[in-house]
């Protein structure tokens, strides 16, 4: 059982939240956990790369000159990719890189993360962060009183909240998002999981469940 200090938005403690890692994953595979990131990384990837073949680039077909009979190699036509401004030999064409791991695989990959967040000592609990409306420097206070200030961090909520996430998005290194959509690499990426008390109430309801 691992016991977790719980902070306002003064950064003072208000609580403490006991949570067992073992409940979320019994074990942490650190091959699993590498499947899924680039996984992820992959189906960021646009592909969009290209370069031409020699039937794309522009010029005559014909032979510069006869095959035999010059002293000189044999050549083809401009186009060749021996010479300059022919086309590429092997050309790049566009192409998705997207690929999907099994459901249960990406899901388990998810609560091992945060199993392996709390071991080490990277999770921050935080108490509901109430906000009237957006404001940038308020939030960024909150970090900064917290002593996240500098690091970057994924803010986990029980929910999406509108004025939490219009007063997030102008921090760097910052990523907020609703616990339901946590995914291994936003989780691992960073250098902190920063998590709501409710959030972590949704988790553990989840694995019990």
């Amino acid at each position: 059982m691992t016991t977790l200090p719980i902070y306002d938005m003064t950064g003072t403690q208000v609580g403490d939240y006991e949570i067992d890692p073992q409940m979320l994953a019994p074990r942490v595979s650190k091959q699993l956990l590498h499947d899924v990131v680039v996984m992820y990384l992959a189906n960021q990837r646009q592909g969009s790369n290209k370069t031409k073949s020699r039937g794309e680039v522009s010029g005559s077909t014909k032979k510069i000159y006869k095959q035999k009979g010059t002293g000189n190699a044999r050549m083809g036509a401009k186009r060749n990719p021996v010479r300059r401004g022919g086309g590429h030999a092997n050309s790049r064409q566009p192409r998705s890189y997207y690929y999907r791991l099994p459901r249960k695989a990406v899901q388990a990959a998810t609560r091992m993360a945060i199993a392996a967040k709390i071991s080490s000592g990277s999770v921050i609990v935080v108490d509901k962060f109430a906000m009237d409306a957006p404001k940038t420097k308020t939030l960024a206070l909150a970090f900064k009183a917290i002593g996240l200030e500098g690091l970057t961090k994924t803010f986990a909520t029980n929910g999406l909240d509108k004025n939490l996430y219009l007063s997030g998005r102008n921090i760097e290194g910052l990523t907020i998002s609703p616990v339901s959509d946590l995914n291994a690499l936003i989780i691992l990426r960073p250098r902190k999981l920063v998590m709501t008390k409710d959030a972590l109430d949704w988790l553990k309801s989840r694995a019990s469940a």
